[in-house]
Parts: C-alpha cells; structure tokens; sequence
C-alpha cells in the first residue's frame, strides 16, 4: 500500500462567512495541491473539506497520514468522537444533532477507503507544509471576498 503524506487547512473571514480549504499530497517526490471556497461557511467545514477534497484526489486506496492544525477534525478520530456520534445516530453527547453531518459521512467513506491516520500540527508555527496550506486557504477566501467587492460609480 502506498504511502501518502496529507497536509490540510482551512481559513474563514467571519465565522460564518467567506471561506477557503488547501491540501498538499505527498507521495515520494511527487506533490499536488488542491485548493477551494466557499462564499458562506463556517472554518469546521473548511477544515473538513480540506481533509476530504484531499482523500478524494488518491486514485487507489494508500496509507494516508494525515497532518491538520484543526482539533475538530483530529479530536473526532483520537478521541473517539465519530465513534459516538455514529452509535448514537449522529447525536452530540448532549443529544443535539452533529453539525456538519453530511461532511462527517463523507469523510468517515473515505477513511473506510485508506488506512488514515490523523496527526494533529500547531497551527501558524513553523511547519512548512501547514504554513503553505494556511497561505492557500486564505487565498481561496481573498479571491471571494475580492469577486464580491462592487465598485460604486462616481
């Protein structure tokens, strides 16, 4: 099984708001970036997003880990929150629907695919690949927020 190394993030202006996602998959010397937005989000789903989009890039099932800044995404996995979720119908420990479902569904698809392991990064420290991810999701929530500005005419 191959080796893959997952490098995500995601950015938010304003929470909801504009927000933008980045992967960076490394498999020997080979890299690819992926990189998205959406206009109204929340950064757990961008966070999200970044982790799936990057999944979804691998054409055969590889041995993926998986370094994110995001407590959300890493702490699902490691602390045995999706496990939960999952016995409970997808109900919070506190009996409230689990938000971002349809994301969570997704990304449980595709861990079943790969042999996933999450590693949880500081974030806006001195990891390279973080940093470079960081950088692209907020270019991803500039190019929105740029294409919503309205010049008014004088």
């Amino acid at each position: 099984m191959k080796q893959v190394t997952l490098y995500t993030d995601g950015a938010c202006s304003g929470n909801p708001g504009a927000g933008g996602y980045a992967a960076i998959l490394r498999f020997g010397s080979a890299e690819k970036t992926i990189s998205g937005g959406e206009e109204e989000t929340t950064n757990n789903r961008m966070e999200l997003k970044a982790v799936i989009e990057g999944l979804k890039a691998l054409k055969e099932p590889c041995s993926v880990l998986v370094y994110s800044d995001s407590a959300y995404v890493v702490n699902a996995f490691a602390l045995g929150w999706l496990k939960g979720w999952i016995s409970s119908g997808w109900k919070t420990a506190d009996n409230k629907p689990v938000k971002n479902e349809e994301l969570w569904r997704e990304l449980v698809r595709l861990t079943s695919v790969h042999l996933v392991q999450f590693n949880k990064v500081k974030g806006h420290a001195d990891d390279e690949l973080n940093n470079r991810c960081d950088k692209m999701a907020r270019g991803e929530v500039d190019k929105i927020l740029s294409s919503k500005k309205v010049e008014i005419p004088q």
